[in-house]
Protein backbone atom coordinates (compact mmCIF):
# COMPACT_ATOMS: atom_id res chain seq x y z
CA UNK A 1 0.00 0.00 0.00
CA UNK A 2 2.82 2.44 0.85
CA UNK A 3 4.50 1.68 -2.49
CA UNK A 4 1.25 2.38 -4.34
CA UNK A 5 0.87 5.69 -2.52
CA UNK A 6 4.38 6.70 -3.57
CA UNK A 7 3.66 5.71 -7.18
CA UNK A 8 0.55 7.90 -7.11
CA UNK A 9 2.50 10.95 -5.89
CA UNK A 10 2.27 12.74 -9.30
CA UNK A 11 -1.49 12.99 -8.69
CA UNK A 12 -1.01 14.98 -5.46
CA UNK A 13 -0.56 18.36 -7.23
CA UNK A 14 -3.73 17.68 -9.26
CA UNK A 15 -5.68 16.90 -6.08
CA UNK A 16 -4.19 19.97 -4.35
CA UNK A 17 -5.22 22.23 -7.24
CA UNK A 18 -8.80 20.93 -7.26
CA UNK A 19 -9.16 21.36 -3.49
CA UNK A 20 -7.69 24.87 -3.60
CA UNK A 21 -9.97 25.85 -6.51
CA UNK A 22 -13.06 24.51 -4.74
CA UNK A 23 -12.23 26.40 -1.56
CA UNK A 24 -11.56 29.57 -3.57
CA UNK A 25 -15.07 29.33 -5.05
CA UNK A 26 -16.52 29.13 -1.54
CA UNK A 27 -14.28 31.88 -0.16
CA UNK A 28 -15.35 34.22 -2.99
CA UNK A 29 -18.99 33.13 -2.49
CA UNK A 30 -19.26 31.84 -6.04
CA UNK A 31 -20.38 28.70 -4.23
CA UNK A 32 -22.79 29.61 -1.43
CA UNK A 33 -23.58 27.71 1.76
CA UNK A 34 -27.26 27.18 2.46
CA UNK A 35 -28.75 28.15 5.83
CA UNK A 36 -31.28 26.09 7.78
CA UNK A 37 -33.64 26.98 10.62
CA UNK A 38 -31.44 25.61 13.40
CA UNK A 39 -28.08 26.24 15.02
CA UNK A 40 -25.42 24.15 13.28
CA UNK A 41 -22.20 22.89 14.85
CA UNK A 42 -19.79 21.08 12.53
CA UNK A 43 -17.23 18.49 13.61
CA UNK A 44 -14.59 17.48 11.09
CA UNK A 45 -10.92 16.92 10.38
CA UNK A 46 -8.30 17.34 7.66
CA UNK A 47 -7.23 13.69 7.56
CA UNK A 48 -8.80 10.42 6.51
CA UNK A 49 -10.30 8.69 9.55
CA UNK A 50 -8.98 8.04 13.02
CA UNK A 51 -9.18 11.48 14.67
CA UNK A 52 -12.09 10.66 17.00
CA UNK A 53 -15.02 12.42 15.33
CA UNK A 54 -17.65 10.00 16.63
CA UNK A 55 -16.65 10.31 20.33
CA UNK A 56 -16.59 14.10 19.84
CA UNK A 57 -20.06 14.11 18.26
CA UNK A 58 -21.33 12.00 21.18
CA UNK A 59 -19.70 14.36 23.70
CA UNK A 60 -21.24 17.42 22.00
CA UNK A 61 -24.67 15.83 21.65
CA UNK A 62 -24.81 14.93 25.34
CA UNK A 63 -23.55 18.38 26.31
CA UNK A 64 -26.19 20.16 24.23
CA UNK A 65 -28.93 17.77 25.33
CA UNK A 66 -28.08 18.43 28.99
CA UNK A 67 -28.32 22.16 28.27
CA UNK A 68 -31.91 21.70 27.14
CA UNK A 69 -31.31 21.93 23.40
CA UNK A 70 -33.36 19.80 21.03
CA UNK A 71 -30.24 18.43 19.38
CA UNK A 72 -30.05 16.13 16.38
CA UNK A 73 -27.09 14.56 14.56
CA UNK A 74 -26.68 14.55 10.79
CA UNK A 75 -24.12 12.41 8.99
CA UNK A 76 -23.55 11.30 5.44
CA UNK A 77 -23.51 7.71 6.76
CA UNK A 78 -20.12 6.55 5.55
CA UNK A 79 -20.03 2.87 4.59
CA UNK A 80 -23.81 2.40 4.50
CA UNK A 81 -25.52 0.22 1.93
CA UNK A 82 -28.02 2.91 0.95
CA UNK A 83 -28.25 6.35 -0.58
CA UNK A 84 -30.30 9.48 -0.02
CA UNK A 85 -31.95 10.71 3.15
CA UNK A 86 -32.82 8.22 5.90
CA UNK A 87 -34.23 9.09 9.34
CA UNK A 88 -32.22 6.96 11.77
CA UNK A 89 -33.96 7.95 15.00
CA UNK A 90 -36.47 10.41 16.44
CA UNK A 91 -34.73 10.35 19.78
CA UNK A 92 -34.99 7.00 21.53
CA UNK A 93 -35.16 3.93 19.33
CA UNK A 94 -33.01 3.28 16.27
CA UNK A 95 -35.34 3.04 13.28
CA UNK A 96 -32.83 1.83 10.69
CA UNK A 97 -30.55 -1.25 10.48
CA UNK A 98 -26.85 -0.48 10.88
CA UNK A 99 -25.98 -1.53 7.32
CA UNK A 100 -28.42 1.06 5.92
CA UNK A 101 -27.26 4.00 8.06
CA UNK A 102 -23.64 3.25 8.99
CA UNK A 103 -21.95 2.20 12.21
CA UNK A 104 -21.01 5.71 13.42
CA UNK A 105 -24.51 7.21 13.46
CA UNK A 106 -25.96 3.97 14.86
CA UNK A 107 -23.42 4.05 17.69
CA UNK A 108 -24.16 7.74 18.33
CA UNK A 109 -27.92 7.19 18.64
CA UNK A 110 -27.40 4.25 21.00
CA UNK A 111 -25.22 6.39 23.25
CA UNK A 112 -27.07 9.72 23.17
CA UNK A 113 -30.73 8.91 22.47
CA UNK A 114 -31.05 11.89 20.13
CA UNK A 115 -32.74 12.32 16.74
CA UNK A 116 -30.42 11.49 13.84
CA UNK A 117 -30.40 11.12 10.08
CA UNK A 118 -28.04 10.38 7.22
CA UNK A 119 -27.91 12.26 3.94
CA UNK A 120 -25.26 13.08 1.35
CA UNK A 121 -26.95 16.46 0.84
CA UNK A 122 -26.52 18.12 4.22
CA UNK A 123 -28.84 21.06 3.55
CA UNK A 124 -31.78 18.89 2.48
CA UNK A 125 -30.95 16.39 5.20
CA UNK A 126 -30.90 19.09 7.88
CA UNK A 127 -34.19 20.56 6.68
CA UNK A 128 -35.90 17.17 6.82
CA UNK A 129 -34.44 16.33 10.23
CA UNK A 130 -35.70 19.67 11.57
CA UNK A 131 -39.14 19.02 10.12
CA UNK A 132 -39.47 15.36 11.15
CA UNK A 133 -37.83 15.45 14.58
CA UNK A 134 -38.34 19.06 15.69
CA UNK A 135 -34.67 19.74 16.46
CA UNK A 136 -33.34 23.25 17.00
CA UNK A 137 -29.64 22.35 17.02
CA UNK A 138 -27.76 20.10 14.60
CA UNK A 139 -24.37 18.48 15.09
CA UNK A 140 -22.83 17.77 11.69
CA UNK A 141 -20.60 14.71 11.69
CA UNK A 142 -17.55 14.83 9.40
CA UNK A 143 -18.44 18.09 7.68
CA UNK A 144 -15.30 20.24 7.64
CA UNK A 145 -14.98 19.74 3.87
CA UNK A 146 -18.75 19.84 3.26
CA UNK A 147 -19.08 23.60 2.84
CA UNK A 148 -22.50 23.65 1.19
CA UNK A 149 -24.25 24.10 4.54
CA UNK A 150 -23.72 27.14 6.75
CA UNK A 151 -22.44 26.37 10.25
CA UNK A 152 -22.52 28.59 13.33
CA UNK A 153 -19.30 27.07 14.61
CA UNK A 154 -16.71 25.04 12.75
CA UNK A 155 -14.80 22.60 15.00
CA UNK A 156 -11.66 20.95 13.64
CA UNK A 157 -10.52 17.75 15.34
CA UNK A 158 -6.90 16.74 14.93
CA UNK A 159 -5.21 13.64 16.31
CA UNK A 160 -2.11 14.55 18.29
CA UNK A 161 -0.22 11.50 17.01
CA UNK A 162 -0.73 12.65 13.41
CA UNK A 163 1.01 15.98 14.09
CA UNK A 164 4.20 14.12 15.07
CA UNK A 165 4.16 11.60 12.23
CA UNK A 166 6.26 13.20 9.50
CA UNK A 167 6.30 10.19 7.19
CA UNK A 168 5.91 10.97 3.48
CA UNK A 169 2.83 8.73 3.29
CA UNK A 170 1.18 10.46 6.27
CA UNK A 171 1.66 14.23 6.23
CA UNK A 172 0.94 14.57 2.55
CA UNK A 173 -2.22 15.13 0.54
CA UNK A 174 -4.22 12.27 -0.92
CA UNK A 175 -3.60 9.93 -2.64
CA UNK A 176 -0.05 9.68 -1.27
CA UNK A 177 -0.70 10.86 2.28
CA UNK A 178 -3.76 10.81 4.52
CA UNK A 179 -4.54 14.53 4.37
CA UNK A 180 -7.82 15.69 2.82
CA UNK A 181 -6.57 19.27 2.89
CA UNK A 182 -3.33 21.05 3.69
CA UNK A 183 -2.53 22.56 7.07
CA UNK A 184 -3.48 25.98 5.64
CA UNK A 185 -7.15 24.95 5.78
CA UNK A 186 -6.98 25.12 9.59
CA UNK A 187 -7.67 28.84 9.07
CA UNK A 188 -11.37 27.98 8.45
CA UNK A 189 -11.82 26.50 11.92
CA UNK A 190 -13.37 28.50 14.75
CA UNK A 191 -11.65 26.23 17.26
CA UNK A 192 -9.22 23.31 17.08
CA UNK A 193 -9.46 20.23 19.31
CA UNK A 194 -6.25 18.24 19.63
CA UNK A 195 -7.16 14.67 20.52
CA UNK A 196 -4.38 12.90 22.37
CA UNK A 197 -6.61 9.86 22.97
CA UNK A 198 -4.79 7.71 25.56
CA UNK A 199 -1.41 9.45 25.24
CA UNK A 200 0.15 12.24 27.28
CA UNK A 201 -0.43 15.82 26.17
CA UNK A 202 2.32 17.31 23.99
CA UNK A 203 3.02 20.72 22.57
CA UNK A 204 2.27 21.35 18.91
CA UNK A 205 5.47 20.71 16.87
CA UNK A 206 7.36 23.94 16.26
CA UNK A 207 7.24 23.59 12.46
CA UNK A 208 3.41 23.48 12.57
CA UNK A 209 2.71 26.15 15.19
CA UNK A 210 2.20 28.89 12.61
CA UNK A 211 -0.99 27.17 11.40
CA UNK A 212 -2.50 27.19 14.90
CA UNK A 213 -1.33 30.60 16.17
CA UNK A 214 -4.61 32.50 15.87
CA UNK A 215 -6.84 29.58 16.89
CA UNK A 216 -8.50 28.69 20.15
CA UNK A 217 -6.93 25.33 21.06
CA UNK A 218 -8.59 22.67 23.19
CA UNK A 219 -7.29 19.26 24.23
CA UNK A 220 -9.35 16.08 24.27
CA UNK A 221 -8.56 12.64 25.66
CA UNK A 222 -10.16 9.22 26.02
CA UNK A 223 -11.00 7.44 29.25
CA UNK A 224 -11.89 3.75 29.53
CA UNK A 225 -15.19 3.30 31.33
CA UNK A 226 -15.45 -0.50 31.42
CA UNK A 227 -16.34 -3.53 29.32
CA UNK A 228 -19.82 -4.29 27.98
CA UNK A 229 -21.16 -7.72 27.01
CA UNK A 230 -22.15 -7.37 23.34
CA UNK A 231 -25.00 -9.90 23.62
CA UNK A 232 -26.30 -9.41 27.16
CA UNK A 233 -25.43 -5.68 27.52
CA UNK A 234 -24.09 -6.27 31.06
CA UNK A 235 -21.33 -3.87 32.12
CA UNK A 236 -18.14 -4.86 33.95
CA UNK A 237 -15.37 -2.95 35.68
CA UNK A 238 -11.94 -2.62 34.07
CA UNK A 239 -10.37 -4.57 36.95
CA UNK A 240 -12.40 -7.68 36.14
CA UNK A 241 -10.50 -8.08 32.86
CA UNK A 242 -6.96 -7.62 34.15
CA UNK A 243 -4.65 -10.35 32.89
CA UNK A 244 -7.27 -11.93 30.63
CA UNK A 245 -6.06 -13.37 27.35
CA UNK A 246 -8.26 -11.65 24.79
CA UNK A 247 -8.68 -12.01 21.06
CA UNK A 248 -8.64 -8.41 19.87
CA UNK A 249 -10.94 -7.76 16.90
CA UNK A 250 -10.86 -4.32 15.31
CA UNK A 251 -12.18 -2.74 12.11
CA UNK A 252 -11.50 0.96 12.72
CA UNK A 253 -9.25 3.51 11.03
CA UNK A 254 -6.58 3.59 13.74
CA UNK A 255 -6.44 0.38 15.80
CA UNK A 256 -3.23 1.55 17.49
CA UNK A 257 -5.15 3.74 19.94
CA UNK A 258 -7.63 0.96 20.78
CA UNK A 259 -4.88 -1.60 21.39
CA UNK A 260 -2.97 0.94 23.45
CA UNK A 261 -6.08 1.47 25.59
CA UNK A 262 -6.46 -2.28 26.14
CA UNK A 263 -2.83 -2.54 27.20
CA UNK A 264 -3.44 0.15 29.80
CA UNK A 265 -6.24 -2.01 31.24
CA UNK A 266 -3.76 -4.94 31.46
CA UNK A 267 -5.65 -7.10 28.97
CA UNK A 268 -3.38 -9.50 27.07
CA UNK A 269 -3.49 -8.18 23.48
CA UNK A 270 -0.97 -10.40 21.70
CA UNK A 271 -3.70 -12.13 19.65
CA UNK A 272 -5.18 -9.67 17.15
CA UNK A 273 -7.45 -9.71 14.10
CA UNK A 274 -7.26 -6.30 12.41
CA UNK A 275 -9.70 -5.52 9.60
CA UNK A 276 -10.06 -2.44 7.42
CA UNK A 277 -11.93 0.63 8.62
CA UNK A 278 -15.76 0.41 8.71
CA UNK A 279 -15.57 -3.35 8.18
CA UNK A 280 -18.95 -4.85 7.34
CA UNK A 281 -18.60 -8.30 8.89
CA UNK A 282 -19.93 -11.29 6.98
CA UNK A 283 -20.51 -14.85 8.14
CA UNK A 284 -17.11 -15.72 6.65
CA UNK A 285 -15.31 -13.27 8.95
CA UNK A 286 -17.35 -14.41 11.94
CA UNK A 287 -16.27 -17.99 11.26
CA UNK A 288 -12.66 -16.80 11.07
CA UNK A 289 -13.09 -15.09 14.44
CA UNK A 290 -14.51 -18.31 15.91
CA UNK A 291 -11.60 -20.34 14.58
CA UNK A 292 -9.00 -17.88 15.87
CA UNK A 293 -10.71 -17.70 19.26
CA UNK A 294 -10.43 -21.45 19.82
CA UNK A 295 -6.98 -21.72 18.22
CA UNK A 296 -5.51 -19.09 20.57
CA UNK A 297 -7.39 -20.41 23.60
CA UNK A 298 -8.58 -16.88 24.38
CA UNK A 299 -10.84 -16.06 27.32
CA UNK A 300 -13.01 -13.72 25.28
CA UNK A 301 -13.23 -11.59 22.15
CA UNK A 302 -12.57 -7.92 22.86
CA UNK A 303 -13.61 -5.34 20.28
CA UNK A 304 -14.52 -1.67 19.80
CA UNK A 305 -17.98 -0.26 20.30
CA UNK A 306 -18.33 0.51 16.59
CA UNK A 307 -17.40 -3.07 15.69
CA UNK A 308 -19.77 -4.40 18.36
CA UNK A 309 -22.68 -2.69 16.61
CA UNK A 310 -22.09 -4.83 13.52
CA UNK A 311 -21.05 -8.05 15.28
CA UNK A 312 -24.16 -8.05 17.48
CA UNK A 313 -26.28 -9.37 14.59
CA UNK A 314 -24.23 -12.57 14.74
CA UNK A 315 -25.16 -13.31 18.35
CA UNK A 316 -26.44 -16.75 17.37
CA UNK A 317 -23.22 -17.67 15.57
CA UNK A 318 -21.20 -16.40 18.56
CA UNK A 319 -23.48 -17.82 21.25
CA UNK A 320 -20.70 -19.99 22.75
CA UNK A 321 -18.14 -17.16 22.78
CA UNK A 322 -17.95 -14.30 25.27
CA UNK A 323 -17.56 -11.05 23.33
CA UNK A 324 -17.14 -7.63 24.92
CA UNK A 325 -16.46 -4.08 23.76
CA UNK A 326 -14.35 -1.51 25.56
CA UNK A 327 -16.55 1.46 26.39
CA UNK A 328 -14.70 4.75 26.11
CA UNK A 329 -15.71 8.36 26.60
CA UNK A 330 -14.12 11.58 25.42
CA UNK A 331 -13.14 14.20 27.95
CA UNK A 332 -11.86 17.77 27.60
CA UNK A 333 -9.01 19.32 29.57
CA UNK A 334 -10.51 22.81 29.18
CA UNK A 335 -14.13 21.71 29.51
CA UNK A 336 -15.55 24.88 31.09
CA UNK A 337 -13.94 27.14 28.51
CA UNK A 338 -15.12 24.82 25.74
CA UNK A 339 -18.70 25.04 27.07
CA UNK A 340 -18.45 28.83 26.92
CA UNK A 341 -17.33 28.73 23.28
CA UNK A 342 -20.23 26.43 22.34
CA UNK A 343 -22.62 28.52 24.43
CA UNK A 344 -21.84 31.68 22.45
CA UNK A 345 -23.56 30.10 19.45
CA UNK A 346 -26.89 30.43 21.25
CA UNK A 347 -26.51 34.01 22.46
Amino acid sequence: MSLLRIILFPLVPVYAFLIRLRNWFFDKQLFRAGKVDAKVISVGNITVGGSGKTPMVIYLSKLLKNEGKRVGVLSRGYGRKSTGYILVSKGEQVLTPVDLCGDEIYHTVQECKVPAAVSENRVCGAERLISEAGVDTIVLDDAFQHRWIYRDINLLLCEQKFLYDEKFTVQNLLPTGIMRESFRSISRADAVILNRKFSEKKEIPVRLKKYFESKKIFHAYYKSMGFVDVKKKNEYNIEEFEGQKGLVVSGIANPYSFINALKKTNVDTQNQMIFRDHKNYTLKEVQRIRKEFYTTNAHSVVTTQKDAVKLSKYSKELDDIDIFYLKIELGMDEEEEFKKVIGRVFI
